[in-house]
């Protein structure tokens, strides 16, 4: 109940009584936000096609973050700080995820474009586990222009490419850094593969071509941060 969309409300099937619904209401009383306790079919007629699970919260919009404020928030950890940037992941699953991978690893912020991209919406913030109310997230017009622009600021700009011959355990993670992860069917644009530093990519032992791109970060950031952590 805090990070980047306030929670205005909450609402409750009636009869929920596990240890996580008490811990929630006891956050939302100390936060007076206001519980509605109704029968599941009210809950349902209120917010049809969500899937609930018995509660629901509704808060304000998302609020995104400046470039410059991630930048900051990354550039404390001297020498480690880590951003992300999704280059037009449009699926909502897939976002979601990517946020959540990156809350877990410790990543400073997400850049993702205004256009062509999926944008932190319900989807999205359920998709996340709530990680969305955890990672910064910044929205820009162009990502090229704000990759050049980390870049200025002192951040090498990785991006993730399957065809690259360089392996993510053989390069030198430890760095302030972008790591970039592209579209789902299309991968880095262009544009994007020319503002990188360099470009890595996971080897592959098995028979799969390609991973999701959130499991592909997953696998990534867990290299960054064994290196940084050496």
């Amino acid at each position: 109940m805090h990070g980047h969309f306030p929670i205005r409300e909450l609402w409750l099937a009636e009869g929920k009584k596990s240890r996580r619904t008490k811990e929630i209401l006891g956050m939302a009383r100390k936060r007076n936000i206001p519980v509605h306790f109704v029968r599941t079919a009210e809950l349902e007629n209120r917010f049809p096609g969500l899937v609930h699970q018995g509660m629901v919260a509704v808060s304000g919009p998302f609020t995104y973050r400046s470039l410059a404020e991630i930048a900051q928030r990354a550039e404390r950890s001297q020498g480690t700080g880590l951003i992300l940037a999704a280059d037009h992941i449009t699926d909502e699953g897939n976002l979601g995820a990517l946020i959540r991978a990156g809350a877990f690893f410790g990543a400073h912020g997400l850049v993702i474009p205004r256009d062509r991209s999926a944008q932190v919406g319900a989807g999205v913030i359920k998709r996340s586990s709530g990680a969305a109310g955890l990672l910064p997230v910044c929205r820009v017009v162009n990502l090229r222009r704000a990759l050049d622009s980390l870049n200025e600021m002192g951040f090498w700009v990785i991006g993730a490419a399957g065809e690259s011959s360089r392996s993510i355990y053989g390069f030198d993670w430890s760095r302030d850094l972008v790591l970039v992860l592209g579209n789902e069917e299309r991968g880095l644009s262009p544009s994007v593969r020319k503002g990188c530093h360099a470009l890595v990519s996971i080897p592959r032992f098995g028979f799969m071509e390609s991973l999701n791109i959130s499991v592909a970060a997953g696998v990534i950031l867990g290299e960054i941060r064994r290196q940084q952590n050496q």
